[in-house]
């Protein structure tokens, strides 16, 4: 038999929903009949690191103790018994939890890395970022903490979702900026910039996703993709060189786009992924259509990191009512990555059993 993939999941801010999603998906997904297991990746053993005691304590709060119990007992679900710092409220955040919360993951990466590898890939629930700084530790997200720990000086963030009203078409979207204010956005594009990102997308779309021929629609920053330069010069300034050299590099990148119209079935049939020009632009349309359900992926990291969409809910902690399907998404699409990783490949036109946009 061979050995299980091991998949390492970061339960996050232990007074959030991240205890809530991590136990009531694999109570889905992680039985010995259920849909992950036995499939393409040769059987899986999930690794939930968190407070064990906490666990339990979840579990029975959403009237699962007993089920919990029983997966645990299987053995395709093991908990790493890291402690808290404090006993922890659902619902009631403290700072003296916030070294626990980075304990997590330091265990996942650690796992991760080429010296002592444990895990194929990670995947985390949502942390709050206030904890973590409130305990003195500067920490301005997953994302950077990842590239830093990994050492890499850029990663993309791409998050990804099926679209219900088409059905369940996957949308991937990717961002040449992040958490930056609107005024900051246009100084920060440069041609160098989305030609890195550019680079990183196509590659990780071939590696982490057997695309082998990605084919990525890119944005225009100004409305009217600019206007032919009436309503802003970034698009001829900026983009449009850059995806000229993309071109030039063999990547299929085609655009600037505007915006407002690109985000339709129409346009994106055939196309692997947008990258949007920053935050909102490219992410209000897609977790309008696939909140609940979409996931964020780091792409350009030496490893596999998926993660769900949102964030701790701190009012639905332990209550029973948080909607665990990101979390279930996330799973999924790690567990499909590992797959693509170790050298299965499709024909460029879907991923994880949905066809790619149309």
């Amino acid at each position: 038999m061979p050995e299980p993939l091991a998949l390492a999941i970061s339960t996050g801010e232990p007074a959030g929903i991240g205890p809530d999603i991590t136990i009531r998906a694999l109570l889905q997904i992680a039985g010995p009949h259920g849909d992950t297991q036995g499939g393409e990746a040769g059987g899986i053993r999930f690794h939930v690191l968190g407070d064990a005691r906490m666990l339990t304590a979840r579990a029975e709060a959403l009237g699962v103790g007993k089920a919990w119990a029983r997966r645990l007992a299987d053995g395709d679900v093991v908990v790493e018994d890291i402690p808290l710092g404090v006993d922890c409220v659902p619902g009631q955040l403290d700072a003296r939890n916030g070294r626990y919360v980075l304990s997590l993951l330091d265990t996942a990466i650690d796992g991760l890395l080429p010296a002592h590898p444990r895990f194929a890939a990670m995947v985390t629930a949502p942390v709050q970022k206030s904890t973590i700084n409130d305990a003195g530790v500067p920490f301005t997200g997953h994302t950077e903490y990842l590239a830093e720990r990994a050492g890499v000086s850029r990663v993309v963030m791409m998050l990804a979702g099926p679209q219900p009203a088409h059905d369940n078409a996957m949308l991937r979207v990717a961002l040449a900026t992040t958490h930056l204010p609107l005024r900051a956005v246009p100084d920060a594009l440069t041609a160098p910039l989305l030609m890195e990102t550019l680079t990183i997308v196509d590659a990780d779309l071939r590696r982490r996703f057997g695309i082998a021929r990605p084919r990525i629609l890119v944005t225009g920053l100004n409305p009217h993709a600019g206007e032919s330069g009436h309503m802003g010069r970034e698009e001829i300034d900026v983009i449009s060189p850059a995806l000229a050299q993309a071109r030039d590099a063999g990547i299929d990148a085609r655009g600037p786009y505007p915006a407002d119209t690109l985000f339709q079935p129409r346009h994106l049939q055939g196309a692997d992924c947008v990258l949007a020009m920053y935050h909102d632009q490219g992410l209000a349309p897609l977790k309008y259509g696939t909140f609940g359900h979409g996931i964020n992926v780091t792409l350009g990291l030496p490893f596999i990191r998926t993660s769900v969409d949102h964030g701790t809910a701190l009012d639905l902690a332990g209550s029973g009512r948080a909607e665990h399907g990101s979390m279930i998404e996330a799973i999924r699409c790690a567990v499909a990555m590992t797959g693509h990783t170790n050298g299965h490949h499709d024909d460029g036109r879907h991923d994880n059993g949905r066809s790619a946009p149309h």
